[in-house]
């Protein structure tokens, strides 16, 4: 969700300390309209210079990226359109997750394009676009964002809104409000800038009879019941809907055995287009009994796209069973595929039915499908296309009526071309392939699936924690991920334990030797290595910068750093890096200091 804070330039893991450098003040600012500079950047000026037009070739540009001139008519025509043929709450769902990745994307703009911009400047910016793209004018009561809780709080008005337009002339005046595109954009913008969730309500609507529009807008653990607000948004109320909050009084630790989950949540949380894409495959063939190729990097969670494409089929009452073909011995494979009779070898000392068996009636997984023995695949492919299996050491065959699903972190093609995987084999497994796209390139949930970890452990754990510093979400969203989704789950888990109770989880409760992005270890608040140069200065400034590969390298330098600039003072030091004294003190002489 947060794709804000991708820089296009800027490789997924590791930045130049000069990108540093120039990155150090991209952390969201602080700032509220009460002190809102009107002639601050991004200006309405600054932003209409972004929207340029090509008429030659048919293209219309906000910077870097391609808009739209539609007639608002028209767009009330398709809107009419998808409401009468799906339904007014699809329509609904469609047009909200429409309009918050608008947003997002807009927040990408003016963070890429203004990356030191003033936190209030840069709030402001979204009201700006919004009206710069005809949508509505936007006039702001007031807004606030506290960086260091991550608290953000606004309430706006809406005048001439397009949608609530449309949908007056559609349906004429009714009981709910309307602007469903516009409530998107405004959730994807603000938490694009912010790094949390942030949920709009609409509390008054044109639509509804009201004079104005008027909208409401907060962080969004700090509703009563959000559920409602994230079935638009695709996302289940457990990814957000109890976590703790610094505010939230009486917030009770609920036990595990006390969950109640909505039997609609698989887990399959996102709002990125290729996790979408792929979810909605998995959806389209679940009803069927067709085979299932699933492809994905290590971590990206195949095997709970399978649990929940079993879970969705007909076969949901049957058996899933799961086997992970590179954890098994050469030697046993198929005997755990296919059974063994007894006698069939040494050892076999009484006769098992195998994997296939087992799932009778059911799914089977079969992951990591590429580690499979050659051998293997060829009785394999026999038993897809024959629906029988003959056991180790048997002379009987047995039909089997199983569903197979099966998954890889591999090329198949590539491995069928260096004669390591059977081509027949492969056709036979890729009759409905899904791909599943890695954390990389789905940063726009990496907020959503934070909040999610973080309740779940925070249950099933016993533990009150307000979520994460600031610097701690940022580091996330610019981390590469390379064990993807089950890397991400076990950060918050470790974050969730290391964190005393009623603390916000900080990067030494996430970070334990893996690497940090450069850029976040130049662009921490405290005191952490800022590095305010000129764009001129820049490459001589950061020329002889550390490269700082783990968290303890980090939070040596950061002492040492502001030790020397509190010229020893222990006291002073740890003011600068917001540690007690002890703490402080502490740390030293972790590491052979003075205190």
């Amino acid at each position: 969700m947060l794709d804000s804070i991708t820089q296009p330039h800027i490789g997924p893991d590791r930045v130049s300390l000069a990108d540093a450098a120039r990155l150090s003040g991209a952390l969201m600012k602080p700032g509220d309209s009460a002190h809102l500079d009107a002639g601050a950047a991004p200006t309405l000026g600054d932003l209409a210079e972004c929207l340029f037009f090509s008429p030659g070739d048919g293209r219309i540009w906000l910077n870097d990226q391609r808009m739209l001139l539609l007639h608002s008519a028209s767009f009330g025509s398709l809107r009419r359109e998808l409401i009468e043929c799906v339904g007014a709450e699809p329509a609904r769902r469609l047009l909200t997750r429409a309009g918050y990745a608008s947003g997002a994307r807009d927040a990408a703009l003016v963070r890429q394009r203004w990356p030191a911009a003033d936190g209030a400047s840069l709030l402001a910016a979204g009201t700006r676009l919004h009206a710069l793209e005809g949508v509505v004018k936007v006039e702001p009561l007031h807004f606030a964002f506290d960086a260091a809780t991550g608290r953000y709080d606004g309430e706006f008005l809406w005048h001439h809104s397009s949608e609530a337009d449309e949908h007056i002339a559609a349906y004429g005046v009714g009981n709910e409000p309307a602007c469903w595109m516009e409530l998107g954009y405004a959730m994807g913008y603000v938490t694009g800038l912010t790094g949390t969730l942030v949920i709009f309500r609409e509390v008054e609507c044109r639509a509804m009879g009201s004079a104005v529009c008027r909208v409401v807008g907060r962080n969004a653990q700090r509703w009563d019941d959000v559920a409602h607000d994230l079935r638009y948004l695709d996302a289940p109320a457990t990814a957000v809907g109890a976590a703790p909050h610094p505010e939230a009084k009486g917030w009770q630790v609920r036990r595990p055995a006390e969950r109640s989950e909505s039997a609609a949540d698989d887990g399959l949380v996102g709002l990125a287009a290729a996790f979408v894409a792929a979810r909605d495959a998995m959806a389209r063939v679940a009803p069927t009994d067709t085979t299932v190729l699933l492809t994905g990097e290590s971590g990206v969670g195949k095997e709970l796209f399978a649990a929940t494409l079993h879970r969705r089929s007909r076969r949901a009452s049957a058996p899933f069973v799961a086997v992970n073909c590179a954890a098994l011995p050469d030697t046993l494979v198929e005997a755990e595929l296919f059974g063994v009779e007894r006698g069939a070898f040494t050892g076999a000392t009484q006769t098992r039915a195998g994997r296939f068996e087992r799932a009778a009636g059911g799914t089977l997984f079969l992951d990591e499908i590429g580690s499979l023995p050659y051998a293997a695949q060829g009785k394999l492919l026999r038993v897809l296309q024959e629906r029988e299996v003959e056991r180790v050491g048997g002379t009987r065959t047995f039909r089997v009526d199983v569903r197979v699903i099966a998954a890889t972190n591999v090329e198949l093609r590539e491995q069928v071309k260096r004669g390591r995987f059977r081509e027949d084999l492969f056709y036979r497994l890729n009759v409905f392939p899904i791909v599943i796209p890695p954390l990389r390139e789905r940063r726009d949930d990496i907020a959503l699936l934070i909040e999610r970890f973080s309740l779940q452990f925070c249950r099933e754990h016993g533990r009150i924690t307000p979520g994460l510093t600031p610097r701690a979400r940022r580091t996330l969203l610019n981390y590469a991920f390379p064990g993807n989704i089950r890397e991400l789950r076990n950060m918050v888990e470790r974050g969730v334990i290391a964190v005393n109770d009623g603390e916000p989880i900080d990067l030494a409760h996430l970070f334990r030797h893996e690497p940090l992005p450069a850029a976040e270890l130049y662009s921490l608040d405290h005191g952490m290595l800022r590095a305010e140069q000129t764009d001129d200065s820049q490459a001589a400034a950061t020329a002889n910068l550390p490269t700082l590969d783990s968290i303890d390298a980090a939070e040596a330098q950061l002492l040492v750093d502001a030790l020397t600039r509190a010229g020893g003072n222990v006291s002073a030091a740890a003011r600068l890096v917001g540690l007690t004294r002890a703490q402080f003190a502490y740390r030293i002489a972790k590491r052979g200091g003075r205190s």
